[in-house]
């Protein structure tokens, strides 16, 4: 299929001249069926020798109801490069005449058809940004988060809150302009109530869907998962066993791995990002070798420096696996390495989803599993402050290499787990919000409203941290302050009421509203937040006439 774009203009439309000279003295075909036809050399005889393809199907889609908003024809030809060459050699040789006297024909610029789209109002910015991720998406999750943004549901959200905050501005300015001589049907209490009013609620949703892009950011971009544990407790075992290949050396030397080994793997349609890392020892362990009649294992330089990485790396994931093991000759012993402890307490300090494995379960006495596993839980509970208790899983790499069954070695459980804990952070905020009236949020918005909100790029996410920005200046210039979570769930009218008597620079206010519509603006490319005329409709709509006998001239 090949579409053509044509630069300059002609009173006849070009992809009429186009046609006639490709396919001479027939009929264009009725718009948007497919109609087939021979193609011929353009100014030569209808012979056999000019004959470029026998069977060619032609489309005619007509302006302004396409993709690009212009005239299209597609000619869809038989695909063997000599066939197609030739097309394309004599696309260029058809003459076109009108005014300019001569229109050129050109192959498309890289993203050409897309810009004319947006050039022609068929697509905004934000449907396009989803069209580049569609055409990028490796996932299932990827696809779905991109479809979903190519519709235009986040481009009209933009756009009703850019006339919201004209709307407010207008109020501003009417306030400005007219509260001396003219009457109104509200007081400036009134005004500023209500534009604060609104501006608190629009703030609370645009604070909600930055928050929502950092979680499509994950499914876009893929979730880090850190594994984390003392060496030799099966990190790179595990991971081979997940990707389902040898990504990582395994080996009973401690100190194999020692940087970070990155694998991306697709995990129930979640793009997962996999990092192995050093295993976790400090000098404190060496009394255990001693105690054991063992060599004491030296730390050297470059193991440390692995070591710290590790760390910096666990803090930075979105999700910690933290590989634990059994050890030594009794079965209720478990190894609990204290770098390892630290650095887990580190995690969940930060509110880091932690799943906790407890590998080299094949050394449990048989039937007494179960057991051991909760003794082994309640340990947990008691060294990691706030773990999951449902996100403890037991493990045997081994047994996973070595036996046929449904879930062999618990590997299965395990993924199960992770898709669980993907889900989660991945679920939009907003279902199961508040707004400051205490009303739930799901009960303004359904579902989809949030789910769309996760489709928020990074460029539109920047602009609407910009536009928040504005908003908040805006309640510091009326003495209501930003939301805080302190405030956020006050009485907000009552304080809106108290502090509407206090002096207010309404023109610096009007201006944080109109630097805000513009922020908005940005993000779908189309109109301006001085919107003027916008603005004196809601300015003159606001006036109420002093008598009815005033009167204007026609």
């Amino acid at each position: 299929m090949w579409r053509i774009p044509i630069e300059g203009r002609s009173r006849v439309r070009p992809i009429f001249l186009i046609y006639k000279a490709l396919c001479p003295n027939r009929k264009l075909p009725k718009p948007r069926f497919a109609a087939l036809r021979t193609l011929y050399e353009p100014g030569k005889p209808t012979l056999g020798d000019n004959i470029l393809d026998s069977g060619a199907l032609v489309f005619h889609f007509p302006g302004p109801n396409t993709v690009t908003g212009e005239d299209v024809l597609e000619l869809h030809v038989h695909g063997s490069p000599a066939v197609i060459r030739s097309i394309l050699n004599a696309i260029p040789k058809c003459t076109i005449t009108g005014d300019p006297p001569s229109t050129s024909i050109r192959y498309a610029e890289p993203g050409e058809f897309t810009r004319r789209a947006f050039l022609n109002d068929r697509l905004d910015l934000p449907q396009i940004e989803a069209l580049g991720n569609t055409l990028a998406a490796d996932t299932e999750q990827q696809r779905r988060l991109a479809i979903r943004g190519t519709n235009d549901a986040l481009s009209t959200r933009y756009e009703q809150w850019r006339q919201q905050l004209l709307y407010a501005r207008g109020e501003l300015e009417a306030l400005i302009d007219f509260s001396e001589d003219q009457h109104f049907d509200e007081s400036v209490e009134d005004f500023i109530s209500s534009v604060t009013e609104q501006v608190h609620k629009l703030l609370r949703q645009i604070d909600l869907h930055i928050e929502n892009a950092s979680k499509g950011e994950l499914l876009r971009s893929g979730i880090k998962i850190a594994l984390l544990g003392a060496p030799n407790a099966g990190k790179s075992s595990l991971l081979n066993q997940v990707v389902g290949r040898e990504a990582a050396i395994v080996s009973s030397e401690e100190g194999t791995t020692r940087d970070i080994v990155d694998v991306g793997v697709d995990l129930g349609g979640w793009l997962c990002k996999f990092g192995d890392m050093a295993g976790l020892r400090s000098d404190l362990s060496k009394s255990q070798f001693a105690m054991q009649g063992q060599d004491i294992p030296t730390i050297g330089k470059v193991e440390k420096e692995g070591i710290r990485r590790a760390k910096a790396r666990a803090l930075e994931s979105d999700v910690v696996v933290v590989v634990l093991s059994v050890e030594g000759s009794r079965e209720q012993e478990l190894s609990l390495e204290p770098e390892v402890v630290s650095a887990v307490n580190n995690c969940l300090e930060l509110d880091k989803k932690v799943i906790v494995t407890i590998n080299k379960t094949d050394k449990l006495t048989t039937g007494r599993e179960d057991y051991i596993m909760s003794k082994y839980k309640a340990q947990m509970a008691t060294v990691f402050k706030g773990v999951d208790p449902n996100l403890i899983f037991p493990i045997s790499c081994q047994e996973a290499q070595n036996t046929t069954t449904s879930d062999p070695g618990g590997i299965q459980a395990l993924l199960g787990g992770l898709i669980r804990t993907f889900e989660a952070i991945s679920t939009p905020a907003g279902l199961h919000s508040e707004t400051e009236n205490g009303e739930k949020m799901n009960q303004q918005f359904d579902k989809s409203y949030w789910e769309d909100s996760l489709g928020v790029t990074h460029r539109q996410s920047s602009n609407l941290q910009i536009c928040a920005q504005h908003l908040n200046d805006f309640l510091s210039q009326t003495n209501n302050g930003p939301i805080t979570p302190d405030n956020a769930n006050d009485n907000i009218n009552k304080m809106i009421v108290e502090q509407a008597e206090k002096e207010i620079d309404i023109v610096t206010a009007a201006e944080h509203l109109r630097f805000a519509a513009e922020s908005l603006a940005t993000i779908t490319g189309r109109g301006e937040g001085g919107d003027v005329e916008s603005v004196l409709g809601v300015v003159f709509e606001k006036l109420v006439p002093v008598s009815s006998s005033r009167v204007v001239p026609d």
